[in-house]
């Protein structure tokens, strides 16, 4: 007797959990479990992934994830399993108290990256209406801060790329700045590929030899800390060599001569002493870039995650428009966005100085605009509040209690060992999370959530590129959705309406609370997205020319944005096909026109000296993603990437007396690690580096400087001084402790 085959397991089109490509992947269900398969028709990725994404459903099994409340018992000072009704009520009594005994603004929310815009829009509008309370940041001010407000000063809205990656390998040149694309995003580097094999240039400045940078025409190496140096002493040559665009100068931009006048004062040998980048490379960079008949300068952490990280965007962005590349097709100043949703997660509300649609909180048309959309008062809306590091520094003190969703800051964070201890000082944490991480462990509370795959929702790509996560499981039993655990918390803190636990409700609000904002997400649908590779913001609804992306902070009936987005108005109720390519006719200032800002190079905010002589960069390995509170989960990048590690000059490690292998000890003002030496001529013998995915002995954020840029607020993550050691006695890098605390003992 024949049988018919058994139907093939459904296949649903999603898209990765990690960092800002968003590679589009397809998962096959089989029961409750799923794998990964190649999904060849999102242009992005076109079927590409990395080790992540490829193993990203090892983090769904409950055999590395939370599947039930934990709640700590007030006998034991353990963490206990616990009812959800329990967790809940233990989690809205604790915010309640903080409040109602120090104010609204003891009580601080934390929020990640990672999150999807509808988490991000649900979890500002919670803070700013059921908590009252300003105090509100996200881990996101670590990622790309400064180059979201270099775009605001030099062009009127921050979008990462205004440019689908799809350009890139058909301009003439890339200058690639402090971005390791081959690991940090390893389907991305196929765009630099195909630009050399379209006879393109690719110039990368690095002071590591990375994986990306040999696939460079020209590698940069400068100090860590001098981007600005450099990227004024690339516009000085510019100008000195008469290879300006006076036209596009004259036409579309403002400040030239103050901005020109400060790049003349950094002449290539006094760039070469600051950078130690040799004047024959900076002439042959300048002439590269300048060759090209179009150019692109793309940063990353790099020159952002400095103190004086805005000014240091701001310089290349300068160099950019001096040359005419920008505001054109196939030519630009882009950022690659690290977080997964780093971009949507700033656009909606989660960011201290913000409201959704990228509307300013202190603009009292923007607050009246989305008050309306709330149902609340306009000056019920608390003002701006601290940023992530300022309010991390406060738990404790002016802070009393804390919700925390999705981020994991004791390993993330910079002065790593003072943030746990003021996360320790709390009266009342409560964290949200899929995993147990090292910040979940100090909680009061925790709370598992769904992750990616068990749950519809929306995130934001580099691009600014809107797209669909579509649920392919249920989540297990016990867990619940970020948006049910902020629908419960509300109705136990007496707002029983407002806040849905459906995501297509909470983006349909969204769209509405986004319209006419800069980031206007009005005419996109889960419909649309469903059908279409994902939608560009600006779009606004049908018929309505989203005043607001024009760069006015949101304030509506000033400025029309079609020429500032590059494309054209739309017929009263046609869709509007979304915005690929911003800038092509107009910046999105009020008088349309980009601005030059006058920068000058200044030393990093710890400069090295006779007891810590010594640069330490930071980083990321392709096997691991930020905190690696998931990644590290994963049996296969733990065997690619065990734990951390001190990649130094062989120059250094002699003077140092340590091997390849060997503990090596780092030291910065603000605290010590351990971790085994890799030995490399790939890195300056004036700079060591380590990446930042692991606690313990080997945290590297346990070294880094909480220094701020005054305009972002984004640490210097990228330059501190330390010395090396060897260790005095037996420290086992490979098994950091994990310090206890007897009133936040785990079970």
């Amino acid at each position: 007797m024949s049988h018919a085959p058994a139907p093939a397991p459904a296949s649903v089109p999603t898209h990765c959990p990690y960092c800002a490509l968003q590679c589009g992947m397809n998962l096959r269900r089989s029961g409750q479990t799923v794998e990964v398969v190649d999904r060849d028709d999102f242009p992005v990725n076109r079927g590409a992934l990395c080790g992540k994404g490829r193993t990203a459903p090892a983090v769904l099994s409950s055999r590395v994830r939370l599947t039930g409340p934990l709640v700590r018992h007030p006998a034991t000072g353990r963490l206990e399993p616990a009812a959800w009704e329990e967790a809940l009520r233990a989690t809205a009594d604790g915010l309640r108290r903080a409040r109602a005994r120090h104010g609204a603004d003891a009580v601080g929310v934390f929020g990640g990256g990672g999150l999807t815009n509808e988490k991000a829009y649900a979890l500002g509008k919670f803070a700013r209406v059921v908590l009252g309370t300003s105090q509100i940041d996200y881990n996101g001010r670590f990622c790309m801060s400064s180059a979201a407000a270099a775009h605001g000063r030099a062009f009127g809205l921050d979008r990462g790329l205004p440019f689908p990656l799809e350009d890139v390998p058909h301009t003439g040149c890339v200058l690639l700045v402090g971005s390791n694309l081959a690991e940090t995003m390893p389907p991305a580097l196929r765009y630099l590929t195909e630009l050399k094999d379209n006879g393109g240039t690719l110039i990368v400045v690095d002071p590591r030899r990375t994986k990306t940078a040999e696939q460079a025409d020209l590698h940069l190496a400068p100090r860590p800390g001098t981007d600005l140096a450099l990227a004024l002493g690339l516009l000085h040559l510019v100008v000195a060599q008469g290879r300006t665009d006076e036209e596009f100068i004259r036409e579309r931009t403002t400040g030239w001569e103050d901005a020109r006048a400060a790049a003349m004062a950094h002449w290539p040998e006094l760039v070469e002493r600051i950078t130690g980048v040799g004047v024959p490379q900076l002439r042959a960079a300048a002439a590269a870039f300048c060759d090209a008949p179009n150019a692109m300068v793309l940063t990353a952490r790099g020159p952002e995650q400095q103190s004086k990280g805005t000014d240091t965007v701001g310089a290349w962005i300068n160099l950019a428009l001096a040359t005419g590349n920008a505001g054109r097709p196939l030519a630009g100043y882009g950022c690659l966005t690290g977080q997964g949703n780093g971009q949507g997660g700033r656009e909606h509300g989660q960011k201290a100085d913000q409201l959704p649609g990228y509307r300013r909180l202190d603009d009292p048309l923007a607050r009246a605009h989305v008050a309306g959309v709330w149902g609340v008062d306009p000056d019920s809306l608390p003002g701006p509040g601290r940023s992530a590091y300022e309010l991390l520094d406060a738990l404790g003190r002016d802070v009393r209690a804390l919700l925390l969703m999705g981020s994991n800051p004791v390993v993330s964070a910079p002065r790593a060992g003072h943030v746990e201890g003021r996360l320790r000082s709390l009266d009342f944490l409560a964290v949200a999370d899929v995993v147990l991480s090292e910040t979940a462990e100090l909680a009061d509370v925790v709370l598992p959530v769904a992750q990616w795959a068990e749950e519809t929702g929306t995130t934001t790509n580099l691009e600014g590129r809107v797209l669909l996560r579509r649920r392919a499981l249920a989540p297990p039993p016990g867990v619940r959705s970020d948006l049910e655990v902020l629908h419960g918390l509300a109705g136990l803190l007496g707002y029983g309406k407002g806040f849905p636990t459906d995501p297509e409700e909470v983006f349909g609000e969204l769209r509405r609370a986004s319209s006419g904002g800069p980031a206007d997400y009005a005419g996109i649908s889960y419909r649309r997205l469903e059908e279409e590779q994902g939608v560009f913001w600006p779009c606004p609804e049908p018929g309505r020319a989203g005043q607001g992306a024009s760069g006015t902070g949101g304030t509506e009936g000033t400025e029309e944005t079609e020429g500032a987005s590059g494309t054209g108005g739309t017929g009263c109720g046609e869709p509007h096909p979304g915005t690929p390519r911003l800038f092509l006719d107009r910046f999105a200032t009020p008088d349309g026109r980009a601005r030059f800002v006058t920068v000058v190079h200044r030393e990093a905010a710890e400069p090295t000296d006779a007891e810590y002589p010594v640069v330490l960069t930071t980083g990321r390995v392709v096997a691991q993603y930020q905190s690696g509170a998931q990644t590290r989960r994963v049996d296969e990048l733990n065997e690619a990437a065990p734990g951390p590690f001190v990649q130094l000059h062989p120059q250094l490690a002699a003077r140092v007396g340590v091997a390849e292998g060997e503990a090596v000890a780092v030291v910065s003002r603000r605290g010590r690690a351990v971790a085994p030496a890799r030995v490399s001529e790939a890195i300056r013998p004036d700079t060591v580096f380590m990446p930042f995915h692991w606690p313990g002995a080997g945290r590297a954020n346990t070294l880094t400087n909480p220094a701020l840029d005054p305009t972002s607020r984004m640490p210097e993550f990228k330059v501190c001084a330390v010395r090396l050691e060897r260790p005095e006695h037996r420290e086992d890098p490979a098994h950091p402790a994990h310090p206890a605390h007897p009133e936040r003992a785990t079970g």
